[in-house]
C-alpha cells in the first residue's frame, strides 16, 4: 500500500503591483485594493473543501506565494493563518514561508509578518543593478533590496531567503558575480540563485532580449557556484543553495515527492490516496474574479497520475536533489516495484549518471550536468 508522506500547504495570492515580463506565474496586476477579508474567507473555504485530503495528517510547512503576498497586510495574514490552525493542526515549529517583493516593504512590515506566524520571508531581489531590475520589470531599486534583507535579517526569523537570478540580459560574468557578491554580503541562510529562462506567453517570448551566449552562462555558473561554496552555502538542489541547516523544508518535501494541498488562485496540490491505491493532482481556479464568485466550486481540475508516468514523476522531483534517494522510498511513494526500473537504471549507471549503493541512489556531477538526458531514461512509451 502507499505511504502517506509529509503533508505541505501552499497558499497562493494572486496579485502583483505590475506584472513582469519574464514571469508565466498566474499573477494579475493590482487595479485596486486587494479584497484581503474576501480572499482569505475564500481561502479557508478552499481549504475545507480539501480537508478530505489531509487524512489525519498534521501540516509539515506552508508557503505563501504568489503573485506577491508582502502586499497583504500583517493583519490579514494573521487572520490567514490563525484560519488555517483552526482546520489542520500544525507541526510543532513547522516552517511558515511567505514570498515579499523588497518594492512592497515598509519599516515594521516583516515585524508585523513575524507577530503573524511567519518565520521565514523570501524575497525577490533578482538583481542589484538598477538597469537590470528595470528590464526585469522590477519595481525597487538596490537600495530597497538591501532594506529589505536588513530588514528580514534584524527581526528575529528563524530564516530568509534571496532569490538571484543570473543569465539576465546583456549581463556580463562581472555583472553577475557582482550581484551574487551583493547578495552574500546580506549574509541570507538561503539563497536561490537561478538562470532566467525565457517562457511562452510572456512579453519576453513576444519580444526575446539579447541573453548572454552559452559560454558566458556556463563560466557564470561555474565561477558562482564556487563562489558560493567558498562563502560557506551548500548546494542541496538545483537551483538552491543554504547555510548549514537552513535548506528550506517546504521545498525538500516537494521535491522528495511528499503531498501538498494547494489554495488560491490557481493553486496546484498533489495528494496520495493510499486507498484508493492512487496520487492526484488538483488544481484551483485561476482567476480571482471566478475564484472569488459565489457559489463556485473553488476545485477547476482534479485528475489522477497515469501509472506509466509516475517513475519520471517521481524522478523529476527527486533528481532536484543533490542527497542520496533512498531506494524503499520509491515504492512507498509509487506504489511501484524497483523492477519497473531496472532498465532505466541499468542505463544510467553504464553512462555514470548515477551511482548505487544497496540502499541508495545518488547523482554524479556528471548527471547533474546532463540532469535531461537521466530523466529521458525514464520517460516510457
Amino acid at each position: 500500500m502507499l505511504h502517506l508522506p509529509p503533508l505541505s500547504l501552499y497558499v497562493h495570492i494572486p496579485w502583483c503591483v505590475q506584472k513582469c515580463p519574464y514571469c508565466d506565474f498566474n499573477s494579475h496586476t493590482l487595479k485596486e485594493a486587494i479584497p484581503e477579508q474576501a480572499y482569505i474567507g475564500a481561502l479557508l473555504d478552499d481549504l475545507r473543501q480539501d480537508l478530505r485530503f489531509a487524512q489525519g495528517r498534521k501540516l509539515h510547512s506552508i508557503f505563501i506565494g504568489g503573485g506577491t503576498p508582502s502586499l497583504m497586510s500583517p493583519e490579514a495574514i494573521k487572520q490567514l493563518l490563525e484560519g488555517i490552525q483552526t482546520l489542520i493542526p500544525f507541526q510543532p515549529n513547522m516552517e511558515i514561508t511567505l514570498e515579499a517583493n523588497p518594492g512592497t516593504v515598509e519599516a515594521g512590515r516583516f515585524a508585523g509578518f513575524k507577530a503573524a506566524g511567519v518565520n521565514r520571508i523570501s524575497i525577490g531581489i533578482q538583481s542589484f543593478q538598477p538597469e537590470k531590475l528595470t528590464r526585469l520589470g522590477r519595481i525597487h531599486d538596490p537600495e530597497q533590496a538591501r532594506f529589505a534583507a536588513s530588514e528580514a535579517a534584524n527581526v528575529g526569523l528563524n530564516s530568509f531567503n534571496i532569490d538571484l537570478m543570473h543569465g539576465l540580459p546583456d549581463q556580463s560574468l562581472s555583472d553577475a558575480l557582482s550581484d551574487l557578491e551583493q547578495a552574500m554580503a546580506l549574509n541570507p541562510p538561503h539563497l536561490s540563485w537561478y538562470q532566467l529562462t525565457i517562457e511562452p506567453n510572456t512579453p519576453f517570448a513576444s519580444r526575446p532580449p539579447t541573453l548572454p551566449e552559452d559560454d558566458i552562462l556556463a563560466d557564470i555558473y561555474e565561477q558562482g557556484h564556487e563562489l558560493l561554496l567558498a562563502n560557506g552555502y551548500q548546494q542541496y538542489e538545483v537551483s538552491a543553495y543554504a547555510k548549514p541547516g537552513f535548506e528550506a523544508e517546504h521545498n525538500l518535501n516537494y521535491w522528495r515527492f511528499g503531498d501538498y494541498l494547494g489554495i488560491g488562485c490557481g493553486a496546484h496540490g498533489k495528494i496520495t490516496l493510499p486507498l484508493e491505491n492512487k496520487l492526484v493532482r488538483t488544481v484551483k481556479v485561476k482567476h480571482p474574479k471566478g475564484y472569488l464568485e459565489p457559489n463556485r466550486p473553488y476545485l477547476d481540475q482534479y485528475w489522477p497520475i497515469k501509472q506509466q508516468d509516475l517513475s519520471l514523476e517521481y524522478f523529476m522531483n527527486r533528481l532536484r536533489l543533490f542527497e542520496p534517494i533512498p531506494k524503499d522510498a520509491f515504492y512507498q511513494l509509487t506504489g511501484q516495484p524497483l523492477s519497473l526500473l531496472q532498465t532505466p537504471l541499468a542505463e544510467a549507471l553504464r553512462l555514470e549518471l548515477l551511482d548505487e549503493t544497496d540502499t541508495h541512489w545518488q547523482v554524479t556531477s556528471l548527471g547533474r550536468r546532463f540532469l535531461n538526458r537521466l530523466l529521458d531514461l525514464f520517460i516510457t512509451d
